[in-house]
């Protein structure tokens, strides 16, 4: 397996962005917004742009933008193939692995890639896409001089539920921001995401789906706020807890309800109801803590 190059990367990103959050033909892609979700700088997403329109996925109008193209009604695997980019099917199985086998108490805080190569089995590109995974989420980091240590603050049951503690003190308070505003286009696209999962894609998604389908909603909230403090305070909380996140997942019946919920708090804000809507984010907020705090064996090595 070849190392992905950034630009087929962030291509590969954004063609997922777009099927995952079922934008439709004609949809906008402003280069900050995809920037602001990749979390990378406009650079890459405007050369990753044109080599999507360049490979008719995308349509382009000067003065106005890259917009999706009809290429887009094609499957996900169908369009990677199409524009020669190998799926990493045997990295996110390993990269899944090794977030189990953490949790169970199988790795040591302390490892080397040696340890990860041989035990996973994995060729010396694929040991570099997980560790690069790992190491941006934040559950891992490379130590001063060699070797790697997994981060010990999300390896115990309690660590999830922290972290929705301080989000409930936090969250609401970023919908009654002076500054608050919510861009049309991204409420609209938060709530095609949640019909689409109220409508049964709850029970099809992926883990990664499942989660980065929370913290876009949450984080597009925060960032409405204007609140830089805020802002790098959520998504720096979204990356960490990502660990135990998944692990919550196995037990789903909840999810409607959270769809639901989330539509709510869509709903009073549209209509500048901002502060019911900051009173509903604690009781949605609280509603997950108490969901999770009874899966609890869930969470358990």
């Amino acid at each position: 397996m070849t190392t992905m190059s950034t630009e087929s990367s962030i291509s590969k990103q954004i063609v997922e962005l777009v099927k995952n959050q079922s934008w439709e033909t004609g949809t906008h892609l402003p280069a900050q917004l995809l920037a602001d979700r990749l979390r990378v700088s406009r650079q890459p997403i405007n050369t990753a742009l044109a080599m999507l329109h360049e490979k008719g996925l995308l349509t382009r109008e000067r003065n106005k933008g890259y917009f999706v193209g009809e290429g887009f009604s094609q499957g996900v695997s169908d369009i990677m193939q199409a524009l020669g980019i190998e799926e990493t099917t045997v990295t996110t199985a390993v990269y899944f692995r090794i977030a189990d086998d953490l949790l169970k108490g199988e790795l040591p805080q302390e490892f080397s890639e040696l340890l990860i190569k041989t035990r996973y089995n994995l060729t010396a590109s694929q040991l570099n896409a997980v560790l690069s995974r790992i190491a941006k989420e934040g559950w891992a980091e490379r130590k001063p001089g060699y070797g790697w240590a997994f981060s010990s603050m999300l390896l115990t049951p309690d660590s999830l539920l922290q972290s929705y503690r301080l989000r409930l003190a936090l969250e609401p308070a970023a919908l009654l921001e002076p500054g608050f505003k919510l861009d049309p286009q991204v409420l609209e696209q938060l709530r095609t995401t949640e019909r689409h999962l109220l409508a049964g894609g709850f029970e099809t998604a992926t883990a990664d789906e499942l989660h980065d389908r929370g913290v876009r909603f949450h984080e597009s909230l925060v960032e409405a706020s204007g609140n830089a403090f805020f802002i790098d305070t959520i998504k720096r909380v979204n990356r960490v807890r990502r660990l135990l996140s998944y692990r919550s997942m196995r037990q789903r019946d909840r999810y409607p309800e959270h769809c639901r919920q989330h539509l709510h708090v869509l709903d009073l804000l549209v209509k500048e109801r901002n502060d019911e809507a900051s009173e509903f984010m604690k009781e949605h907020l609280q509603y997950t803590l108490s969901s999770i705090s009874k899966i609890g064996d869930i969470l358990k090595p």
